[in-house]
């Protein structure tokens, strides 16, 4: 990868790196992330909070 980058920064093209590995241009991995996040959960509310006297 670093020859790669070496050459691409001879050319004057290594602008173009930085857009490859932007995560915003990741719509895949997004997704994945997006998926991997865990559910809303609704803990049961307890009687002892809801009884009054």
């Amino acid at each position: 990868m670093g020859i790669y980058a070496a050459v691409l920064l001879a050319l004057g093209l290594l602008g173009g790196l930085q857009e490859v590995a932007d995560a915003a241009h990741d719509t895949v991995g997004q997704s994945l992330a997006t998926a991997a996040l865990p559910q809303r959960v609704r803990l049961p509310r307890s009687r002892e909070k809801s009884d009054h006297g």
